[in-house]
């Protein structure tokens, strides 16, 4: 396996996480912004329900955090214990 062939598996790793991660968080943001704007309608229809709909909100928008940190975790795996090396050298057999 050339240092060329490695070099180029972890610059298309590193792209790829890249892309992985921005995704996630352009998600979580569209997802607060969904879960924000519900809220304030809820508010809007029944202001009696402000506290339990914050709750809600709240409890939400945590579940909603969870999803870029979980994709963080996976693309550290990818950065730092790189599956893709093994297989090349795999199939390359060496």
């Amino acid at each position: 396996m050339t240092p060329e062939l490695v070099a180029t598996i972890y610059a298309q790793t590193a792209l790829a996480v890249g892309i992985i991660l921005a995704a996630a968080g352009f998600a979580s943001a569209l997802g607060w912004a969904m879960i924000c704007s519900k809220y304030l309608e809820g508010i809007a229809r029944q202001p009696e329900m402000k506290a339990q709909l914050m709750g809600q909100m709240l409890f939400t928008g945590g579940l909603m955090e969870a999803f870029p940190m979980i994709v963080l975790g996976f693309s550290m795996f990818f950065i730092f214990a790189n599956p893709f090396i093994g297989a090349a050298k795999a199939a390359l057999g060496h």
